[in-house]
């Protein structure tokens, strides 16, 4: 089982202090109890309001601990873990309960995960589905996984934009879904209309939904892009000691969606799938100029993504008023000393879950 420990911080400047407070409280939990998950069996955690450092071996549950809590963001699993391998194994069950500060009072959440599929209840009252309690926990996660937000595809980096946006405008989860599920019928009727030419009229009411549910989607990308824009390459260039640039860049595939539709209507027709739209969207990720994903060594890219999940966590906190939790998983080990001061100096006014091998020196 991993251990815990609060690590000592230096004092703060006191303006600092008062900005804190006038962010207003911050988002922490104040326990956490779990049944059969992953490999762990049962126990709880009554974590401090500061930096909590999880230490131990490999294989003793510290990165299961941080992801049994991130779910109560309503979010998928960071592991991209499907709900059923998260029981643990000879078990029909696996149950999860937080009790958490947020949204200006004490709340308390559970999750129950059997027979595939996760359940959920906040405050006693069961909700529709775990993605319901978007907004309600927030928080932002690091673990080595993230680093394919960079090597990997643009559908990564869609996908990153789309949580962090919908954890700062729930609202935004009900767009993100409608255009997902206009998509795939126009891919359907795409893929049945040259067996079916009398369906061919249907395609405009489709491309109507789709033009304006992916307007939208691409609208709130774009301005959420550009928020990030200016904290990520700040904090980027604090990680490097100002030596090189971040800069990123919303990259629409289409301008006006409804134009675009009709315009590659026939293309579509011939693939069977839709060529125009944000499913197609990517951000662009620059260091000093040249693309992050083919130029940047691994150090560079592990820096731009801790820079892009800081800067994340700030946007919370100042759009929310509630700095969010924050979990690193298995960060510190890859940093020097410098670059760890410096991250864990941009976390003071948040909660904060770190696992690493070795206890991080106080």
């Amino acid at each position: 089982m991993p251990r815990a420990r609060e690590e000592a911080a230096p004092r703060r400047p006191r303006r600092v202090r008062r900005d804190r407070l006038r962010g207003g409280p911050r988002v922490k939990i104040l326990r956490f109890s779990w049944l059969n998950f992953r490999n762990l069996t049962s126990g709880e955690l009554r974590p401090c309001g500061g930096v909590n450092v999880l230490w131990g071996g490999n294989a003793q549950g510290k990165t299961n601990l941080l992801e049994g809590m991130w779910l109560f963001t309503g979010e998928r699993s960071f592991r991209g873990a499907k709900d059923a391998e998260m029981v643990r194994a000879g078990c029909a069950e696996s149950r999860l309960r937080l009790d958490f500060y947020g949204g200006g009072r004490g709340q308390t959440a559970q999750i129950r995960i059997a027979a595939g599929r996760r359940s959920a209840q906040l405050n006693g009252v069961p909700q529709r589905s775990c993605a319901a309690m978007i907004g309600e926990f927030r928080a932002a996660v690091f673990s080595p996984e993230h680093l394919s937000l960079l090597s990997g595809g643009p559908a990564r980096r869609r996908n990153f934009i789309d949580a962090a946006v919908c954890q700062l405008r729930p609202a935004c989860a009900a767009v993100f879904a409608e255009y997902g599920r206009a998509l795939a019928q126009r891919n359907a009727l795409l893929k049945d209309i040259p067996a079916h030419a009398e369906l061919l009229d249907t395609l405009d009411i489709w491309d109507a939904r789709l033009a304006r549910s992916g307007e939208a989607v691409m609208r709130a990308r774009q301005a959420y892009a550009q928020a990030l824009a200016g904290p990520a390459a700040r904090f980027y260039a604090g990680m490097c000691g100002g030596r090189e640039a971040l800069s990123l860049r919303y990259e629409k595939n289409a301008g006006d969606l409804a134009a675009a539709l009709r315009r590659s209507r026939r293309e579509d027709l011939l693939t069977g799938h839709t060529g125009a739209g944000p499913h197609r969207d990517d951000l662009a990720v620059e260091i000093s100029g040249m693309g992050a994903r083919a130029y940047a060594s691994q150090g560079q890219k592990r820096s731009a993504v801790i820079a892009l999940k800081l800067a994340e966590a700030e946007l919370l906190a100042r759009r929310t008023g509630e700095p969010p939790v924050v979990f690193l998983d298995d960060v510190l080990s890859e940093l020097d000393g410098e670059r760890q001061s410096y991250l864990l100096n941009r976390l003071r006014d948040f909660q904060v879950f770190v696992t690493c091998c070795e206890p991080v020196p106080g």
